[in-house]
């Protein structure tokens, strides 16, 4: 049995043989499954379950209490806000299941879910509490349930450099 003490001391459960990189803190609770990679610089949040075979790219922020099934992939520089919840198994309980993959530069709203086998793309953003059940186009902004485009990457960026300067 594998264990991860998190900066704090709290202890974790992170498999044996799961690949952790350099720099990576995994908070209160958290669980890594068996042969998970994560990469460097990554941080997972308290109560985030990882199972196993999940890949994690560099520079990734996972907040807390997310759920992240089999099969799933996630790119480099990605953010997961709390809540999320992936899915792999689109007809519960079938042996053939299929991951998400969340390509590098996402950025993931709290309390989003995903049906099993959708694409979010390069760069684009799911707004919080979203039901992804297509593919999401790279450079795109999501939402609503289901989720549809609203707008570009670039009035995101936009919208939130107006934000943060008022």
């Amino acid at each position: 049995m594998g264990k991860y003490v998190a900066p704090d001391g709290v202890l974790n459960f992170v498999a044996k043989d799961a690949t952790v990189g350099n720099n990576v803190k995994i908070w209160h609770f958290a669980y890594v499954g068996s042969k998970a990679e994560i990469g460097d610089n990554v941080m997972i949040g308290s109560l985030t379950h990882v199972d196993y075979g999940v890949k994690i790219g560099s520079n990734t922020r996972i907040e807390g209490s997310v759920y992240i099934p089999p099969l799933t992939v996630i790119g480099n520089n990605v953010f997961i806000g709390p809540a999320a919840a992936f899915t792999n198994d689109p007809y519960p309980m079938s042996p053939k299941m299929i991951g998400v993959v969340v390509e590098d530069g996402a950025i993931i709203g709290g309390r989003s879910v995903f049906k099993p086998g959708v694409r979010v793309g390069r760069n684009s953003v799911v707004a919080m509490a979203s039901v992804v059940t297509k593919d999401v186009p790279a450079d795109t902004v999501v939402m609503g349930h289901p989720a549809r485009a609203a707008y570009s990457r670039a009035e995101y960026d936009k919208k939130k450099k107006a934000w943060e300067s008022s």
